[in-house]
């Protein structure tokens, strides 16, 4: 079985989450994490951006390759912070750039609070932004789970 190391990058206004929606979500291979559902996966590194504009996306993923990193994923709080970063679509253009890693856009499955508000608010109405959330948007149930 391929084994697969990843790198979890959260927004600096969450530098204080415990990571336990995406631990979950990586075991149950939920959300973004439903990639690896034939693979054992690794969570091998997990940081912040370093706050706006993202200072740290610079340098930690040279850490986490040095520690066989090969795939980051930006947690799902990128797209359901209000509002959503500004910045990721130049980190997904920059990492695999620099450091020839895979970049996915979010984590755990979009809890069903955020993905009302955000439907309302029209948020990921941009072509960047409504391909990036498919991967953490499941069903209703779902959603509700990650509440």
């Amino acid at each position: 079985m391929k084994k697969i190391k990843v790198g979890i990058i959260i927004c600096d206004r969450y530098k204080t989450c415990a990571g336990g929606k995406c631990f979950r979500a990586a075991a149950n291979r939920e959300g973004a994490f439903s990639i690896y559902k034939d693979m054992e996966l690794e969570i091998a590194a997990f940081t912040t951006c370093g706050g706006c504009p993202g200072g740290n996306i610079e340098y930690a993923p040279e850490e986490m390759k040095k520690n066989g990193v090969t795939h980051v994923h930006f947690a799902t709080g990128f797209i359901v912070g209000y509002p959503p970063c500004p910045y990721m679509e130049q980190f997904k253009k920059f990492i695999p750039e620099k450091y020839g890693m895979e970049v996915i856009i979010g984590t755990h499955p979009i809890p069903q609070k955020y993905y009302v508000t955000h439907a309302r608010l029209n948020s990921w109405n941009n072509e960047f932004l409504s391909e990036s959330v498919k991967p953490t948007l499941a069903d209703e149930s779902t959603r509700l789970r990650y509440d």
